[in-house]
Formats: C-alpha cells, sequence, structure tokens
C-alpha cells in the first residue's frame, strides 16, 4: 500500500497507463470506461492494483509479466474476455504467436486441457485479428 500521497498518484498514473495501452485508448478515458463496466469503487482498485503488478521494477519485463498474467488467466478458466485482452497485450510486449501457442500447450498439462484449449482458440481468434 501506498505509504505517501506522491507514491499514491504514481500508483495511479502507472495504473492508468497499463489500462490505458492495453485498451488501446487515452488514459483520461480509463477511469470512466472501467466505472462504467465494473463500477467506481472496483475501477479504483483495479487501477491501483495494475500501477503496482505493471510497474516497471528492473525484474520482470512487460513481455515476461504478460506470459504470467496469460498463465493465470488460463489456469482460472471462464475469464474468456480478460484473456483475449492480455493475449493481445502479450503480442503488443513483443511475445510472438509461436510462443503464446507453445506455453499454452505446456500449460495443458498443468492446469488441464480443456482450459489451454480454450485459450488457444482465443489466441487463434487474436492473431487473425
Amino acid at each position: 500500500m501506498p505509504s505517501s500521497r506522491t507514491e499514491h498518484d504514481e500508483r495511479w498514473a502507472r495504473g492508468t497507463a497499463a489500462y490505458a495501452s492495453q485498451f488501446g485508448i487515452a488514459e483520461v478515458e480509463v477511469f470512466p470506461r472501467l466505472a462504467g463496466t465494473v463500477g467506481e469503487r472496483m475501477a479504483t482498485e483495479a487501477i491501483n492494483a495494475a500501477g503496482g503488478a505493471w510497474a516497471d521494477d528492473g525484474v520482470l519485463s512487460l513481455r515476461e509479466r504478460s506470459l504470467l498474467v496469460v498463465s493465470a488467466l488460463v489456469a482460472q478458466g471462464g475469464v474468456d474476455a480478460r484473456l483475449r485482452g492480455h493475449i493481445q497485450w502479450a503480442l503488443d510486449h513483443g511475445v510472438s504467436p509461436e510462443e503464446l501457442e507453445a506455453a499454452l500447450a505446456l500449460l495443458a498439462v498443468y492446469v488441464g486441457y480443456p482450459k489451454a484449449s480454450v485459450a488457444m482458440e482465443l489466441a487463434r481468434e487474436v492473431f487473425e485479428g
């Protein structure tokens, strides 16, 4: 949790920038879009969480973070709309379609074929544009 107003503002800015990048919209549109979808309280939590999760800490690249998030969403299952966006964002962060397909094939072993195969179908839809 941020300990000062400055840290809170920086986290909010990082979260807003992350969602703007993912949604392909201007940063000023992020909060209204999220609030319209999930309400103001959840939108606030989501932006603050993204500000921590997508911070450039020099440890994990955006590419690596994207692969991890895609894997986590596949493991959860039933989050197709979120997964679709994160597959596209992984591509935007430099993950190749071949790498995503290999990761999904590996995940089939660990999270189950049904979840991984649905993810593969979504990925192929995203690849085709």
